[in-house]
C-alpha cells in the first residue's frame, strides 16, 4: 500500500517549519505523525534544512523505510496517547537517543487541530532538565550489569515519575544486579504478585511487563532485578543501616535505603519520588544521575477549539 500523501497545506507547514530553522534558528526539526508517510516527498521539502529531520510515529513498523531517505525515526508505542504526551515522549526519546541536546532548541510540526495533517508548528526552546539517561551516562557506571537492562529500568522509572498512576503520584524503587547479595538484605513487604511466574512473565523488558510493574509500583516495597532484567522479587523491604552516608537534606527513607543498598553491594539503585517524580540512580553508596521528569521542566499552552469541517484539499 502506497504512504499517504501530504497535502498542499501539509507541505506548506513542512516548509514553513524549514524556515524557522534558521530563522529564530533550531538545532533540529521534529515531526510528529500519525502513521506512515509518504518518506520521499518528505526528505524532498526538508533538503535545504541541514539539521536532523527527525519523524516520530506510534511504532518502528509506521517508520519503516524514513531512515532510507535520511530520516531520523522516533517510535514512540504510545498509542491513542494525547497530543502533548506524544510530543513531549518525541522530545523525551529524541534527546535520549542524543539526536537533539537537551538543551537546545526545536521547531515541531503537527496535527494540533485535525488528526492526519500537519496543521501546527511550534519552536520549542528545551531544558537541560528534560534529559533522559544517556548512553554515555550508563557508560560511566563502569557496572556489570548491562546496559540494556539499565537503561530500561531507568525508562520505566521515569514514565512513572512523569505519568504517576490513574492520575496519582507514584514513588517507588528498583535494585539491579547482585542479587543474591541484595536479597540478603531483604524482607518481604506484602504479597509479592511476580512469585511463582516463570521468567517469562518476570521479564522487565518486556512492554506486557512493564505495565504491570506499574501497578504493583503502588504498593510499599522495592522491586529486585537481576542483571539480566527479570524481576526476582517485588514488595521488598530492604534491612540496611546508613550511619555512614552523607546526603542531600530533604531526601526521603526510599533514598536513603537505596543508598545504602548500593553501599554494601554491587548494586545499582533507581529512585522515583512520589513528591517530584524525579528519578535518582544510586551506586556506591552515592547518587550518580539525576532526572527531572520533563513535564515539570517544559510547560505547554493547552487550548482548546473545534475541529473544522473536512477539507476537499488533497
Amino acid at each position: 500500500m502506497a504512504p499517504p500523501r501530504l497535502t498542499k497545506s501539509s507541505a506548506a507547514i513542512v516548509k514553513a517549519a524549514v524556515t524557522l530553522l534558521s530563522d529564530p534558528g533550531a538545532d533540529a526539526m521534529l515531526l510528529l505523525l500519525e502513521g506512515a508517510a509518504d518518506w520521499k516527498r518528505i526528505s524532498e521539502l526538508t533538503a535545504e534544512a541541514n539539521k536532523p529531520v527527525i519523524v516520530a510515529a506510534d511504532s518502528m513498523a509506521e517508520l519503516e523505510g524514513a531512515a532510507e531517505f535520511g530520516l531520523r525515526p522516533v517510535p514512540l508505542n504510545k498509542e491513542k496517547a494525547p497530543l502533548l504526551e506524544r510530543l513531549q515522549h518525541a522530545l523525551l526519546e529524541a534527546a535520549a537517543d542524543e539526536m537533539i541536546q537537551p538543551d537546545g532548541a526545536v521547531v515541531a510540526v503537527y496535527g494540533g487541530f485535525q488528526q492526519g495533517r500537519f496543521d501546527s508548528i511550534s519552536h520549542l526552546q528545551l531544558d537541560e532538565r528534560m534529559r533522559r539517561l544517556t548512553v554515555r551516562d550508563l557508560q560511566s557506571l563502569e557496572s556489570s550489569v548491562p546496559l540494556k537492562t539499565v537503561k530500561a529500568v531507568v525508562d520505566l522509572a521515569v514514565q512513572i515519575g512523569r505519568e504517576g498512576r490513574e492520575g496519582k503520584p507514584v514513588g517507588t524503587m528498583f535494585i539491579v544486579g547482585d542479587t543474591r547479595r541484595v536479597l540478603e538484605h531483604c524482607s518481604d513487604g506484602g504479597a509479592d504478585p511476580f512469585r511463582g511466574y516463570n521468567r517469562k512473565h518476570r521479564y522487565l523488558l518486556d512492554p506486557k511487563i512493564q505495565e504491570d510493574a506499574k501497578e504493583i509500583a503502588q504498593l510499599d516495597g522495592a522491586f529486585i532485578v537481576s542483571p539480566e532484567g527479570f524481576i526476582e522479587r517485588s514488595r521488598q523491604m530492604l534491612e540496611v543501616t546508613h550511619e555512614s552516608l552523607t546526603m542531600t537534606k530533604g531526601l526521603g527513607s526510599r533514598h536513603w535505603a537505596a543508598a545504602a543498598i548500593t553501599q554494601k553491594t554491587k548494586a545499582l539503585a533507581v529512585v522515583v519520588s512520589q513528591s517530584t517524580g524525579t528519578v535518582r540512580l544510586f551506586q556506591n553508596g552515592q547518587l550518580v544521575i539525576r532526572i527531572e521528569p520533563m513535564d515539570k521542566a517544559v510547560k505547554w499552552q493547552e487550548f482548546s477549539f473545534v475541529s473544522p469541517p473536512p477539507s476537499s484539499d488533497h
